[in-house]
């Protein structure tokens, strides 16, 4: 058979070849590919990935690296996910290092630290992306992340310590001496301090104060002044600044002199000598210009900036909105103060829809992620709004007792649609709540839009009230009555009369829900509140009870 899969790779056959290397043992299929030559990649590629994990461990180590350097990334994933972990940290140990990070997962590296293997773990971890370290170090035991800090490099182990979460951030600092937290501190950003600090406890926020030089305290006490929610506690003071009258090439040798320490040099910022802000230049245009032009004949003078009092929500939306790199702050005077970065502005948004999704299920904003959240703290942050909402339906309660011996003496059998209705109705109100908030956040429509939403809201209310009338109408009436009334006969009761009752109740309450669903986080955005906080279970309980109105109502109205 090895014969006829040597003849099959000859003529370029390579699934008739992988076909009967599939039928070999896994010694056997390693001694193939690795005499494979140049057939050895798409060879592989035509195995199973679980056959392929099988065999790729039985390689001499210049077949693997050829192997892994040659699979793509999602079928190398695919395959490694079937090699155990200590097979594949023998495979990483006898790698180069820019081999070895295509399959060194967080396990392995994991592994490795274990087993105190640090001449793998260095050269490895030193190429690795911050983002994909974070993850490492939160995974790691407390005790080894001191050891895993300082096999790094130390401007990527201060760009790693920001990526990850505050809770190791804390542990790492109680290990870490003062001479290696100080070294830290210089190497990050000042908006990355503030950050940091905002997140610490008080023991470890006064290290961290002592151990800064005066200028760093000096800024970040500014910083710390601003709301929390504003976009001065969000800025960075650290960007290029130029006067109008400097030449391109002096512009340049500024950014030579400076950039090191500037969290952003593509787009920099021209003010006059009393620090206000008169435009901006961006590296595209330095490059462009000639070297005697001066920066106020180039600059860009329509600048679109925003103030320290603003709404960091708001900063973050421009930035979004015109694709902006940066974007400057300024004060009441408009002297420039700082700029807020798109990494920054990206983590905003991210955090304002995550706390726009959890009030609209009812839930506190949460602090930290789920899997890190006690189990009081998720109490803590749901009970509040249940306990509204079950003391709210009351309500409904009361209605239903007001009604029902009416509707007991009527027809006991309308009782069993009040469900259906309902629920149709708080689920019509939170399709038109979630569309209006989420507009609202993007800035697609403002309370000045009112009278426009709610006309188009009420024609989409229409034609979907419509819709369910009619569906509920043949529901009761072939599906409830006849096909169900076979097996229970008081399913028969529904005739034709209370079967339009019912449809007309749901008409009316999906039209009613869609006209809440609408307004109401309208009316709390002009009171200047979150409209997320009004959503979905809220509007539910209203709806809910005016449907029940309505229906017990046309009930006792029509048949009475």
């Amino acid at each position: 058979m090895t014969d006829e899969i040597k003849n099959l790779l000859a003529q370029n056959s390579i699934s008739a070849a992988a076909e009967l290397v599939g039928e070999l043992s896994p010694e056997e299929a390693a001694k193939i590919l690795s005499e494979a030559g140049e057939q050895l990649v798409p060879l592989a590629r035509a195995l199973e990935s679980d056959f392929l994990a099988e065999v790729i461990v039985l390689l001499d180590t210049p077949v693997q690296q050829r192997l892994v350097e040659g699979l793509h990334d999602d079928e190398l994933e695919e395959v490694m996910e079937d090699v155990s972990v200590d097979d594949t940290v023998d495979i990483i140990e006898e790698l180069p290092e820019a081999v070895a990070r295509r399959i060194a997962e967080e396990d392995e590296i994991l592994a490795l630290l274990e087993e105190r293997k640090f001449s793998v773990l260095k050269p490895l971890l030193s190429s690795m992306n911050e983002i994909d370290l974070a993850e490492v170090f939160e995974s790691a035991k407390e005790e080894d992340l001191p050891v895993l800090f300082r096999i790094l490099p130390k401007d990527l182990a201060a760009e790693m310590f920001v990526e990850i979460d505050s809770d190791t951030q804390e542990k790492l600092l109680k290990k870490l001496s003062d001479k290696e937290v100080k070294a830290v501190m210089g190497e990050l950003f000042l908006d990355d301090t503030v950050d940091l600090i905002e997140e610490m406890p008080s023991s470890v926020v006064k290290r961290l104060l002592a151990l800064a030089d005066s200028e760093t305290r000096s800024y970040v006490n500014e910083l710390l002044k601003y709301p929390k929610d504003s976009v001065g506690s969000i800025m960075t003071i650290e960007y290029v600044r130029f006067l109008p009258d400097m030449t391109v090439e002096k512009a340049f040798d500024r950014i030579r002199e400076t950039a090191i320490d500037k969290e952003t040099i593509y787009t920099c910022y021209v003010t006059d000598p009393s620090n206000k802000l008169i435009g901006l230049v961006t590296a595209k245009d330095l490059m462009l210009a000639k070297k005697n032009a001066l920066i106020g004949e180039i600059m860009e003078d329509n600048v679109i900036y925003a103030n320290t009092r603003d709404d960091r929500e708001e900063a973050a939306r421009k930035i979004s909105d015109y694709g902006f790199l940066a974007i400057p702050v300024v004060d009441d005077e408009r002297r420039l103060v700082g700029i807020v970065t798109v990494d920054d502005a990206m983590d905003v948004i991210e955090q304002e829809n995550t706390e726009d999704i959890e009030r609209m299920a009812a839930i506190l904003p949460a602090q930290k992620p789920y899997l890190k959240t006690s189990v009081f703290s998720i109490y803590k942050n749901r009970v509040p709004w249940l306990l509204i909402l079950m003391i709210s339906a009351t309500f409904t309660g009361l209605i239903i007792n007001i009604f029902e011996g009416k509707l007991n003496t009527i027809s006991p059998v309308l009782f069993a649609c009040i469900p259906m209705l309902m629920d149709t109705g708080g689920n019509s109100g939170s399709q038109a709540s979630v569309t209006i908030i989420r507009s609202l956040a993007l800035g697609e429509v403002t309370t000045k839009d009112t009278g426009r939403i709610l006309l188009k809201e009420l024609g989409a209310g229409v034609l979907l009230a419509s819709t369910l009338a009619v569906a509920c109408f043949a529901k009761l009436m072939l599906i409830d009555n006849l096909l169900f009334g076979t097996f229970m006969p008081g399913n028969r009761d529904y005739t034709w009369d209370k079967c339009l009752i019912v449809s007309l109740a749901l008409f009316c309450t999906v039209v009613v829900a869609k006209t809440v669903g609408c307004l109401l986080p309208l009316l709390v955005k002009k009171c200047k509140l979150d409209p997320a906080a009004v959503a979905s279970p809220f509007i539910t309980t209203i709806v809910d009870a005016v449907s029940l109105i309505i229906f017990c109502g046309l009930s006792v109205l029509i048949l009475g």
